[in-house]
């Protein structure tokens, strides 16, 4: 997905690139995650659209529900929401922070690239 170690490093206004269209990714899937949500809150707990909202947004970022849950399929809809939830925390954080992470070690193997053949080149007197 990303240039591999031996090429050179990508320049600043690409990786901003790259790193918005990530940025970009987490915020689909934040959406796609607040609207399944709200829709099952609504559904299982008959929440208003509001309510329903404020729901999922605390237990997407990890929270905690505000109202508590009435039905017993309301009750294994947040058990269920909340371990995904745990989990798309888990895929945001690695889709967004992997261009700056592959950046960092990027840079760090050319650096070590660049001291092997310091070392491998004899200097001329």
């Amino acid at each position: 997905m990303f240039e591999h170690r031996t090429t050179p490093l990508l320049p600043r206004s690409l990786f901003f690139i790259r790193l918005a269209r990530s940025f970009g990714w987490g915020l689909l899937i934040v959406a796609f995650g607040l609207g399944m949500g709200m829709a099952g809150y609504h559904h299982f707990e008959n929440l208003s659209w509001v309510d329903s909202f404020a729901n999922a947004a605390m237990i997407l970022s990890g929270m905690g529900p505000l109202n508590p849950l009435q039905t017993n399929a309301g009750k294994i809809f947040a058990g269920c929401y909340a371990l995904f939830s745990g989990l798309a925390f888990i895929t945001i954080s690695g889709i967004v922070l992997a261009p700056l992470a592959h950046r960092v070690l990027h840079k760090f193997h050319m650096d070590l690239e660049a001291k092997k053949k310091e070392t491998k080149e004899p200097k001329k007197p």
